[in-house]
């Protein structure tokens, strides 16, 4: 098989979930900022059009990553190819990531274009500042696959992603009330109490993501946990 025809086949294997989900959250939040600019000032308006990365890019690519294990009807005769079916996963989870990123990437553009990027102050410019998205996409994606090696369910998988980012939604307060926890919290940029940690914040989340995406490929590679997932 042609490496193009073996990744639009994985593409095609990644599901609907991973694939319609960040567009359309993507796209319902600049909505509503959009309609929001009429009422409010420019400062908010930016806000929340930098929200729209922040908060509805990983939770798209967290619920997408979370969808990838267990899908597969057969993973028995998965486990009997050549190629490691971790390392499919691992193909799939690469197609939802590089997705999201590539909506994330043009709506970053069309906010550098149109002068709304830099209404909001802690943007940090559009090269760092790829990190207001990328950082927490990358920590709750790592969760998802995480959470799907370990339950094999994408309905309780993505149930322990949906649950992060609403508690950090709405208990900012529990996150940034001590100096370690604000670096776990998700959106720093639109909704952080320390600016300042910022960066410090964004690091620590992409270092979270690689630990989690590492402890989840570890899981994956235990075949005997893949065969009880498809009997139960």
């Amino acid at each position: 098989m042609r490496p193009i025809d073996l990744w639009r086949y994985e593409v095609r294997r990644a599901g609907w979930t991973a694939l319609l989900t960040p567009p359309v959250a993507t796209a319902a939040l600049v909505l509503i900022a959009l309609i929001d600019a009429g009422t409010a000032t420019d400062r908010a308006t930016a806000r929340n059009l930098l929200a729209a990365l922040e908060m509805a890019m990983p939770l798209a690519a967290g619920v997408g990553a979370a969808s990838l294990v267990g899908r597969d009807p057969a993973v028995e005769l998965q486990l009997t190819m050549p190629t490691a079916y971790r390392s499919t996963l691992l193909r799939r989870l690469a197609v939802t990531f590089g997705w999201a990123g590539l909506l994330a990437v043009l709506v970053v553009a069309g906010l550098v274009a149109t002068g709304w990027w830099e209404r909001w102050p802690a943007s940090h410019g559009p090269l760092l500042g790829q990190l207001v998205w990328l950082a927490p996409t990358l920590a709750l994606g790592g969760l998802g696959f995480l959470a799907g090696a370990a339950f094999r369910s994408p309905a309780a998988a993505g149930g322990i992603v949906a649950t992060c980012w609403i508690v950090q939604q709405v208990f900012p307060g529990l996150v940034q009330d001590s100096a370690w926890a604000r670096l776990l919290y998700l959106f720093a940029t639109t909704r952080g109490a320390d600016p300042a940690a910022w960066t410090a914040n964004r690091l620590t989340l992409v270092a979270i993501a690689l630990v989690l995406g590492a402890l989840g490929w570890l899981l994956l590679g235990r075949t005997e946990r893949l065969l009880a997932g498809e009997a139960e």
